[in-house]
């Protein structure tokens, strides 16, 4: 069990934990250069980490960011996210089939290490489960971070990373969400990257965030 684990299971413990983490975590790497937009900046300061550098993010889980970890990127990390998104080059839909496995990648390389490789799709509170689970709110930030990092790293060539999305009518019946957002350079279209309805190394869903806002 890990200390994080630990801090989780004591109470008044668990509060000082997160403050710490939150403190670890703001000053483990600095600030990415690249400028963000208020709405992508906000999924860091609502939960007081730093926004991605080019090698460094924060990996948030355990719902709403509660658990985090650091993932640095190491040159083979590189390689391999460099070797992925070269394969989509020729055109908009294939770069957006090479971020699918890009994301994919993220889930194989943090897995093991926080214990996500247990996750299940659509994870939230009733599953009791938060330490091998992301919700919404964590798959939201963790691709918005990595297509950051692709960003600053001159790997998008098609698409720029767009504000998140929000969607949620309980007068329908759909139950709130939100997803990180990848916009088409040549169409402006908004295409959502939603790792969230998706199992472990499964393929995140990428659809025109038209059609994202009428899912369930």
């Amino acid at each position: 069990m890990s200390d994080t684990d630990r801090s989780m299971q004591h109470g008044p413990r668990s509060t000082l934990a997160g403050f710490c983490a939150g403190l670890l975590a703001l000053f483990a790497y600095p600030a990415a250069s690249a400028e963000i937009s208020a709405a992508v900046e906000a999924l860091y300061t609502s939960v007081s980490i730093y926004p991605p550098s080019a090698n460094a993010m924060t990996v948030c889980y355990g719902f709403v960011c509660r658990r985090r970890e650091i993932l640095d990127f190491s040159a083979a990390d590189r390689a391999a996210l460099t070797q992925i998104m070269n394969a989509g080059r020729a055109s908009a839909a294939a770069e957006r089939a090479a971020v699918q496995k890009a994301v994919m990648w993220f889930d194989r390389r943090m897995g093991p290490i926080i214990g996500t490789e247990k996750r299940v799709a659509k994870a939230d509170f009733r599953y009791f489960d938060d330490k091998h689970n992301y919700d919404c709110w964590d798959t939201t930030r963790n691709t918005t971070s990595l297509l950051l990092v692709l960003q600053q790293w001159n790997l998008l060539k098609h698409h720029v990373v767009g504000d998140p999305h929000y969607r949620g009518n309980t007068l329908v019946l759909q139950t709130p969400h939100n997803t990180a957002v990848l916009v088409e350079r040549a169409t402006k279209v908004e295409w959502a990257v939603d790792l969230w309805p998706r199992g472990y190394l499964q393929p995140p869903d990428v659809m025109p965030v038209a059609k994202w806002v009428t899912e369930d």
